[in-house]
């Protein structure tokens, strides 16, 4: 009987855990017009992404670059493969903030913070100063 009880309290102990843990960013996303999906990776000890696909690749023939960089050195960057967040560290209850998120359409760089509502949903939003002020939007996950 007493083992029985042990291999409960250790069992309800891991369903516990296991609940408790955090749901995670990383994967393959698209935004919420569905014209680029983006992978979110770790790199060293907190994550980052890149763009992986557009929607419309090309412009007059070619693959779109970042033409709107206000440095002229990295307009000619292609847009597929370029890392436009940085920076992320997990803050608790499944939100990842400290980064930024890189605008190609804009030239603009923002803070930014990510949040998980759900395993295959996520808030993604970029401000400036405080995080009351900006943009979001809605991502959902495309694959893990």
């Amino acid at each position: 009987m007493k083992k029985h009880f042990l291999m409960l309290v250790a069992l309800m102990l891991f369903s516990t855990f296991a609940w408790a843990q955090k749901l995670s960013p990383l994967g393959t996303w698209t935004n919420e017009e569905g014209k680029a999906n983006f992978e979110i990776y770790k790199c060293g000890n907190k994550l980052c992404g890149k763009i992986v696909s557009l929607k419309e690749p090309l412009l007059d023939g070619k693959p779109k670059t970042d033409i709107n960089n206000p440095d002229e050195k990295l307009q000619s960057r292609p847009l597929i493969g370029l890392e436009f967040l940085k920076g992320f560290t997990y803050d608790g209850n499944n939100k990842w903030d400290e980064g930024t998120i890189y605008d190609p359409l804009s030239g603009k760089t923002y803070s930014c913070y990510m949040k998980m509502s759900s395993k295959d949903k996520m808030e993604v939003k970029g401000y400036i100063g405080i995080s009351l002020i900006g943009r979001s939007q809605n991502w959902t996950r495309v694959n893990n």
